[in-house]
């Protein structure tokens, strides 16, 4: 009885691990990103390292503050942009919402055109929505 048992467990492990192994055969399955999508993304832009944190100037070149974020619309759309300024190491910082069509990329800088410290500081504070 005890060696029927032991068989038919042991059965029913190594069926088991056949299925698993058979689940998990190397480039069977996307895991979100197809080969197509993962070139794209390769030759894309990241936000992180190209947009976020930069220095935004007007266009007598004086910086008037960085980019703190940048808004997606639902329909995956860049709608604004967050300008910070002001402030030290974050504190006091004044963050507003520039529409993201305002903001000229020129020489790898990023221009306000009109824009002064003062203006920015002048607009009503963005804030985030509260969930």
């Amino acid at each position: 009885m005890k060696r029927c048992s032991l068989a038919f467990v042991t059965l029913l492990v190594l069926f088991a691990l056949d299925d698993r192994a058979a689940a998990q055969i190397a480039g069977s399955t996307t895991l979100g990103v197809t080969v197509e999508e993962l070139k794209a993304v390769a030759i894309g832009w990241s936000a992180k390292r190209q947009i976020l944190g930069k220095p935004v100037y007007n266009d007598q070149n004086a910086r008037i503050g960085k980019i703190d974020d940048i808004i997606v619309t639902p329909d995956k759309s860049i709608s604004f942009v967050i300008v910070g300024a002001g402030g030290f190491v974050g504190v006091g910082r004044h963050n507003v919402a520039i529409p993201v069509n305002q903001l000229q990329e020129k020489d790898g800088k990023y221009i306000l055109p009109g824009a002064t410290k003062q203006a920015i500081k002048a607009m009503p504070p963005f804030e985030y929505a509260k969930k």
